[in-house]
């Protein structure tokens, strides 16, 4: 059995490890391997943080515990070098110090050993990126990263990222949360597809099938029918889609958000502005360590936006990118290459890396878009930037199950199939809007990253399902 192998293969490292030290080894006494932690006791120790060794604990005794980043011999000496704080690779090791006097005093055990040779090194996974690439220059490519993706967490570059990504969910829920929204959750294995098309995985279902959610929206509207109001989730999504790009994943992390208004959708746009903005502040305000640790691997100027958000409608941007000399029809969509192209007409012109796009083409939104009552080609629908790419699409939907029907035969949509969602609406439905936020994408795009698979732990794509 493999797992009883690599268990045998441990022990025999352990037991090496704690050879008798040569007769002349003055320090056999201050380092050695311990036995293995499988919680036989409660030792009476304290572990200290690095960061919390200040002066106050001079000529103390305290027990910390790190992760050796890198050794070097020399003579009877070994230099180690230890990142407590971003927890870098190797053993992981309790030291007992004590300084006096600018003296350090210090034992060593190793608690967890690791194999001597790792599949990737830190220092090259740290390295700058430059212009071009040096003679000689040793360099981890992204397959290898993924492939070897605990380790590559361990730089400090990937734990930046990450802490980071998890102050986005925090400033979310709590920007939301103080704005009167209610946390929801929703399913992820339903009996329709979510968006009414092809992109959905299908799975296995008993004795029938059923699909994995492309969004939380019907159950997002549902609990707006049922008087919640203001309701927001946070989970995976999936989409189907063969999309092998710098900005695609097969599945990611949904900030979702849906709202009751009063008169005008504009009120949940500029609630959702608001919070992304809340966010932007947040980020800058707690976490400048891990946002200066990234753009030191990864350079990129600081994130700007304006208080209030900017506000651009479809026409306007329309003009903005023929005068820049592109072709586009009155209702056709955005490309890739058109959305970055206005996202750096947008930033020289009005000095901001995120604005709303507003009144889409009603011929490029979904079914459930309410079409604009004062042009019919026109829709109530906006999507939101950032540095040129798009991080939210949303809409006030249609909460009239008449007009409902109608606008969904008109996209010749199977109406068997979407009876449910229909019916939603059939017992008084308040007028209502939301979107949905890609967390992985804002990540990347805040921090000015290439690829968001740099920003997904454990990424998902058409050419990747492990680790």
């Amino acid at each position: 059995m493999p797992g009883v192998a690599a268990r045998k293969n441990q022990e025999r490292k352990r037991e090496n490890a704690m050879e008798q030290p040569a007769a002349d080894d003055y320090a056999k006494e201050r380092y050695g391997v311990l036995p293995l932690i499988q919680s036989q006791d409660k030792p009476d120790r304290v572990l200290v943080r690095v960061k919390d060794l200040t002066g106050e604990k001079a000529d103390e005794v305290v027990w910390v515990r790190g992760r050796v980043h890198t050794s070097r011999a020399k003579g009877k000496n070994i230099f180690l070098k230890m990142v407590f704080e971003w927890v870098c690779t190797n053993c992981i090791l309790h030291i007992l110090l004590r300084i006096k006097e600018n003296i350090c005093q210090f034992q060593i055990y190793v608690i967890s050993l690791a194999e001597p040779r790792l599949p990737l090194q830190l220092d090259d996974a740290i390295r700058p990126e430059v212009d071009g690439e040096e003679e000689g220059r040793a360099t981890v490519n992204q397959d290898t990263r993924l492939d070897n993706r605990v380790i590559d967490l361990r730089t400090c570059t990937s734990q930046a990222v990450f802490r980071l990504q998890s102050g986005i969910c925090q400033l979310f829920r709590e920007t939301l949360i103080q704005k009167g929204f209610v946390e929801i959750q929703t399913p992820k294995i339903i009996s329709a597809a979510s968006e009414g098309g092809a992109n959905v995985f299908t799975v296995s279902y008993f004795k029938s099938n059923a699909y994995l959610a492309q969004s939380p929206q019907l159950y997002k509207q549902m609990c707006i029918c049922a008087d919640f109001d203001k309701v927001f989730c946070i989970g995976p999504v999936f989409r189907a889609e063969d999309s092998n790009t710098h900005r695609h994943l097969t599945e990611f992390v949904g900030l979702d958000i849906e709202m009751a208004f009063n008169y005008h959708y504009h009120e949940v746009v500029d609630e959702i502005a608001d919070t992304m903005v809340q966010i932007f502040k947040g980020l800058q305000e707690r976490f400048q360590t891990e946002i200066q640790t990234v753009s030191k691997q990864f350079p990129c100027e600081p994130f700007k936006f304006l208080e209030p958000t900017l506000r651009l409608e479809f026409p306007e941007a329309l003009a903005m990118l023929r005068e820049a000399g592109v072709e586009m029809g009155d209702e056709d969509d955005l490309s890739t290459p058109s959305e970055k192209l206005l996202g750096r007409l947008v930033k020289e012109k009005y000095d901001t890396d995120f604005y709303i796009l507003d009144k889409y083409p009603l011929a490029v939104r979904p079914f459930y878009t309410m079409p604009d009552p004062k042009n019919p080609k026109t829709s109530n629908s906006y999507d939101m930037f950032m540095r040129g790419e798009e991080i939210l699409s949303g809409a006030q939907r249609v909460h009239d199950p008449q007009l409902l029907t109608e606008r969904a035969m008109h996209h010749g949509i199977d109406l068997e199939k979407i009876k449910a969602y229909i019916d939603s609406f059939r017992f008084g439905a308040p007028p209502h809007a939301g979107g949905g936020i890609g967390l992985e994408r804002v990540t990347m795009l805040y921090l000015g990253l290439s690829n968001v698979r740099q920003t997904s732990m454990f990424p998902r794509d058409p050419k990747r399902l492990t680790p």
